[in-house]
C-alpha cells in the first residue's frame, strides 16, 4: 500500500478513535455548552438546547460521569458551569461534587430548555443558545460529536461552516473498502499503527474499574461470578463477554472513567476493542498480531460507519461487533477471504438491531453482539458462510455491507421515530 493512502488512513483513524469521558451524545450536548458559554464569557442566565431526534434519544436515559444522576439537564448545567471545549469529548472531567450541588440549583431554578429540532440537518445535531442579559451566544456541533459548524455571539460571526454533514451516499469515502481495510491492518509498518492499543488500555481499565462496584445492571459481573461461570463456563468465549459488558456497566452508569471510542460512540469503541484483547490473550497471540488484529477490528467499524452515519436506528454494537469478528478472525489465523465470511455472517444475523438509545440495559446488546462475533468468527475459520441466496447478503462484502447500512439509514427510519415516539411518551410516567 503506498505510503500516501496509509497516512490518509492513519489520519482517519486518529480522528475516530479518541478518548471519552462518558455517553458521547450528553457529553456532546455538554462540550457545546461548554463552547457557547465560553462565548458568551459569563456564566449564562439561561440555555436553550435544540437536538435533533437521534441526539435526544441516546441521551435520555443514561448516567452523567461523577454525577450519579441520568440524562441531559445535568450534563447541560456542568457544561456551563465547568465544562472546557479545549478537552473534547473529556469535557466534563474537572466534575467535582460542588459542582454537581451547584449543577442542581441550576436546574431547579428552571434555567434550561431542551427541544426538538424537527428540522434537523442532520441525525447528528445540536445547537445551544446560552443568554445573559442583552447578551447571547450560539454554538452548533453537526455531523460529528465534537464537529462545530457555528460559533456566534449576538451578530458576531466566529465560525460558520455550510451544512454539508448529512452523508447521504458513499461519495465522500468511496475511496476505502474492506480489502483496503485488511491490507492496511496487516501490512502497514507496525510502528505507524501501534497508537491503536492505547484503546486496549484505556477499555481494560473501565472494564476492571467495572469489578469494584455495582454498575448498571452488574451484567459484566454476573458473568464473572460462580453462577455465572456456573451456566457460562471458565471459557475464553464468557471472558469476552465478562470484560465486554463490565466497561460497558461502568460506563453507562456514568463511572468517571475514560474509554476509547470508535466513530462517536463509547461502547462501539470497547466492543471494538475488548473481545479482541481478550481473545488474544488467551490465545497467546503476539503483541503485533495483537496490535494488528486491534486496527483491522476498529477501521471496519469505521468503514462501516462511513456509509451508515454516527448515528442511526440500528444499533452500533452490530458494525462494533462487526469489527470485532474480523478481528477475532484473523487472530485465528484467518485469511482475507475468512474475514469477509465473518462479516457477511454478522449481517447476516444482527441487522435490524433497534438503537433504543443510550442506557445501562446497552450491556446486554453488546453481549449478544459480542457472542455473535465469537460464533461468526468460529464459522469463518471452517469456511463456512452465509451465500448470496440467502437474505441481504451479496457475493461482494462491500455490497453486503451497504445492504445493511441501507437498511440501517435509510430503511429504518420510521421505526426511529416510533421509537423516539415511545421514549418520549413514557417520560415522568
Amino acid at each position: 500500500m503506498e505510503r500516501e493512502t496509509r497516512k490518509k488512513i492513519i489520519e482517519l483513524v486518529k480522528s475516530e478513535v479518541v478518548p471519552a469521558v462518558g455517553c458521547t451524545e450528553p457529553v456532546a450536548v455538554a462540550l457545546c455548552v461548554a463552547k457557547a458559554t465560553e462565548t458568551l464569557g459569563c456564566m449564562p442566565e439561561t440555555i436553550e438546547v435544540l437536538l435533533s431526534a437521534n441526539i435526544l434519544k441516546n441521551a435520555m436515559g443514561v448516567g452523567i460521569p461523577g454525577t450519579g444522576m441520568i440524562g441531559l439537564p445535568i450534563a447541560i448545567a456542568l457544561g456551563a458551569s465547568v465544562g472546557k471545549s479545549e478537552y473534547g469529548l473529556e469535557v466534563l472531567k474537572d466534575v467535582t461534587p460542588s459542582a454537581v450541588e451547584d449543577g442542581k440549583k441550576y436546574i431547579a431554578e428552571n434555567r434550561i430548555a431542551v427541544k426538538l429540532k424537527k428540522d434537523a440537518p442532520d441525525k447528528l445535531y445540536i445547537e445551544v443558545i446560552a443568554s445573559s442579559g442583552n447578551n447571547h451566544a450560539k454554538a452548533v456541533i453537526c455531523g460529528g460529536h465534537s464537529n462545530f459548524i457555528h460559533v456566534s455571539k449576538n451578530e458576531d460571526v466566529i465560525l460558520d461552516i455550510p451544512v454539508t454533514c448529512e452523508n447521504d451516499d458513499e461519495s465522500q469515502n468511496d475511496w476505502l473498502n474492506m480489502a483496503m481495510v485488511y491490507e492496511f491492518a496487516t501490512t502497514a509498518p507496525l510502528e505507524e499503527i501501534d497508537f491503536i492499543n492505547e484503546a486496549r488500555v484505556l477499555n481494560e481499565n473501565a472494564a476492571n474499574e467495572s469489578l469494584h462496584g455495582n454498575y448498571g445492571h452488574s451484567l459484566g459481573k454476573a458473568l464473572s461470578r460462580p453462577l455465572g461461570r456456573g451456566i457460562m463456563g471458565d471459557t475464553i468465549f464468557s471472558h469476552i463477554l465478562s470484560a465486554t459488558a463490565c466497561a460497558c456497566d461502568a460506563r453507562m452508569a456514568g463511572a468517571m472513567i475514560p474509554v476509547m471510542s470508535n466513530s462517536g460512540s463509547g461502547n462501539q469503541g470497547i466492543c471494538a476493542t475488548l473481545p479482541v484483547v481478550k481473545f488474544a490473550m488467551e490465545n497467546h497471540n503476539t503483541d503485533e498480531e495483537l496490535t494488528r488484529a486491534l486496527m483491522l477490528s476498529h477501521l471496519t467499524a469505521i468503514y462501516v460507519k462511513q456509509s451508515l452515519g454516527k448515528l442511526s436506528a440500528l444499533c452500533g454494537c452490530v458494525v462494533a461487533s462487526t469489527g470485532s469478528s474480523c478481528g477475532i478472525t484473523y487472530l485465528m489465523g484467518g485469511t482475507y477471504e475468512q474475514v469477509t465470511f465473518a462479516v457477511k455472517n454478522m449481517i447476516a444475523n444482527l441487522t435490524g438491531m433497534i438503537c433504543d438509545g443510550a442506557k445501562p440495559s446497552c450491556a446486554l446488546k453488546l453481549a449478544s453482539g459480542v457472542s455473535t462475533a465469537v460464533l461468526s468468527a468460529m464459522l469463518a475459520i471452517q469456511g463456512e458462510c452465509v451465500t448470496s441466496v440467502e437474505g441481504i447478503i451479496d457475493d461482494s462484502v462491500d455490497k453486503s455491507i451497504h445492504n445493511l447500512t441501507k437498511i440501517g439509514k435509510d430503511a429504518m427510519d420510521e421505526t426511529d421515530k416510533y421509537v423516539l415516539d415511545i421514549m418520549v411518551g413514557k417520560k415522568g410516567k
